[in-house]
């Protein structure tokens, strides 16, 4: 038997939640290169469309989802404080899904719904299936509180900084650039 490890056993958590997070990297890039191929076809009109967005909800659930990551990695790294931060984390990914639910509602106030456009076809797609993610996270926070072993604790908070990843990219993509 060899002494060599491989990279996959310095992953953190499970090698099954690592082939989840890879194919849910995959499925959100090829959504956002599609929005970017799509984008570049109507340029005009997705400039318009994004000029509706509440950029200062986008930032500030950014700053949240950050902060609820910040509070995962401190859950793996404390096993005596981990509830309390997991806690943490819950409270900031329902104030992400709220902040996100008020811009779904001052969308549907104005008639902006997933047909008004190509661009909100993506945008509702995109982070629709973003906050699906987010509700995942909670659950499977809610889960940690009670079998929060070390390697489930990994685990779960390599698929939440998965989560902040694709929002981390969805923001600036979908918010802000032209």
């Amino acid at each position: 038997m060899s002494d060599q490890t491989s990279v996959l056993d310095e992953l953190p958590g499970d090698l099954m939640i690592w082939i989840l997070i890879v194919s849910e990297l995959l499925v959100f890039g090829a959504g956002l290169l599609a929005f970017l191929g799509m984008r570049a076809m109507d340029p005009v009109g997705f400039a318009a469309d994004q000029a509706q967005l509440d950029r200062v909800a986008g930032a500030v659930n950014t700053i949240v989802l950050v902060s609820s990551g910040y509070c995962a990695a401190r859950a793996v790294q404390s096993a005596r404080h981990m509830r309390a931060w997991l806690s943490g984390a819950m409270v900031l990914g329902l104030v992400f899904l709220i902040v996100k639910w008020i811009e779904y509602g001052e969308k549907a106030r104005y008639g902006i719904g997933i047909e008004t456009s190509d661009f909100f076809t993506f945008y509702y797609l995109l982070t629709g299936f973003h906050a699906l993610h987010v509700v995942a996270g909670l659950v499977i926070f809610a889960l940690l509180m009670r079998w929060g072993t070390p390697r489930n604790l990994e685990a779960g908070a390599a698929f939440w900084h998965m989560v902040d990843l694709v929002w981390v990219l969805l923001f600036p993509i979908i918010y802000l650039v032209h």
